[in-house]
C-alpha cells in the first residue's frame, strides 16, 4: 500500500518544476495534495496535469501568493476550514530576482518569498500539525540549498536583511535566504521538539527546466538547463523525507542525496537563529513565542 493513503499534504510552489515533481510524486503515494498556486486557475492547471500521469490522484486546489502575508493568512483559513489536520507540509516556493522589488508589506520580494513566506506558513500550520502528529509522525520539508564559498553565503547581514543597501542582484539576495530556511528548519525543529512534528530542509541541486530562472535568464539559466537534473529526480530527496519510515525520528537536519550535510558558519550558530526568528517574528507581526 502506498506510504500517504489517509494523509494530507500541503505544497507551495507546486505550480511548476520542483513543487510539481513532489506534489506528483505525494499523489503517487495515496496523501491528499492540496496544490498552492498563485491563482485558483493555475493551481487547476496543475491539478489536470498530475491527473494525466495519476489518474486516482487526490488533489486540491489552494490559491495563495506566498510573498504576501495576507494571502498567507486567508489560505490557511480557507485549509483549516476544510481539514482539521495536516500531515505534510513542504515548503517549495521560491524566487530569483533580477531587480528589487517591494511587496505589498513592504518585504522586499525574495526575502519574502525565500523565507517569511517559509516562516508564516509553518507558524500558522503548527497547530494543525500537532493535530496531525497523534497517531503517525507530522512533517515539514524546507527546500533549500547547501551554501559554501565565502562569507557571503555563509552570514546572513542582519543589518540589510532585505538588501536595501548598495546595488541589488540575485546574487546578492538570493544566497542568504537559503542559509535562513536552514536557520529556520533548525529552529522549529528545536520548538517542536517532543510534539511528533519533525523538521528538514532539503538541498535538491540544480533543477532544469524550471520557471524560476526565467526572470534572471543569463548565463546561470543556459547553466542550470545544460547541467541540472529533471525536476523528478531532484525531488527523490524531499519525497523521502516527506514519507519514509527511517526519516520519521530525524528534525533540524540539512540533506541531499538522502545525506546529512554540514551546516557551517552561523549555520551553526543558535543565537543566529534565534535572532532570524525573532526577526521574522516582528516582520509578521506575531509574537515571538
Amino acid at each position: 500500500m502506498p506510504s500517504m493513503v489517509g494523509r494530507t499534504a500541503l505544497v507551495t510552489g507546486a505550480a511548476g518544476g520542483l513543487g510539481k515533481a513532489i506534489a506528483t510524486a505525494l499523489s503517487r503515494e495515496g496523501a491528499t495534495v492540496v496544490v498552492v498556486a498563485r491563482s485558483e486557475a493555475r493551481a487547476g492547471e496543475v491539478i489536470r496535469d498530475i491527473r494525466a500521469v495519476v489518474p486516482q490522484a487526490s488533489l486540491e486546489p489552494l490559491p495563495c501568493d506566498v510573498s504576501i502575508q495576507a494571502s498567507v493568512r486567508a489560505a490557511v483559513e480557507m485549509f483549516e476550514s476544510r481539514h482539521q489536520q495536516l500531515n505534510l507540509l513542504v515548503n517549495a516556493a521560491g524566487v530569483f530576482r533580477k531587480e528589487r522589488t517591494v511587496t505589498p508589506d513592504g518585504l522586499e520580494l525574495t526575502f519574502a518569498t525565500n523565507v517569511m513566506s517559509y516562516f508564516l506558513l509553518t507558524r500558522l500550520l503548527e497547530d494543525a500539525l500537532k493535530r496531525g502528529s497523534i497517531q503517525q509522525t507530522s512533517r515539514v520539508v524546507n527546500i533549500a540549498s547547501k551554501y559554501s564559498g565565502g562569507p557571503s553565503v555563509t552570514k546572513i547581514d542582519f543589518d540589510d536583511l532585505q538588501t536595501a543597501n548598495g546595488k541589488y542582484s540575485y546574487i546578492r539576495a538570493t544566497p542568504p535566504t537559503m542559509l535562513a530556511r536552514v536557520l529556520l528548519t533548525q529552529e522549529f525543529a528545536e520548538r517542536l521538539r517532543g510534539s511528533n512534528v519533525v523538521v528538514n530542509a532539503a538541498h535538491p541541486g540544480l533543477v532544469k527546466n524550471t520557471r524560476l530562472l526565467l526572470d534572471i535568464g543569463g548565463p546561470f539559466r543556459l547553466l542550470t538547463n545544460a547541467l541540472g537534473k529533471p525536476a523528478e529526480e531532484a525531488a527523490d530527496t524531499p519525497v523521502w523525507l516527506a514519507t519514509s519510515p527511517e526519516t520519521a525520528g530525524v528534525t533540524g537536519k540539512l540533506w541531499a542525496k538522502r545525506k546529512q550535510l554540514p551546516t557551517p558558519g552561523m549555520g551553526s550558530d543558535p543565537a543566529a537563529r534565534k535572532r532570524l526568528w525573532e526577526e521574522c517574528s516582528r516582520l509578521a507581526a506575531l509574537t515571538a513565542g
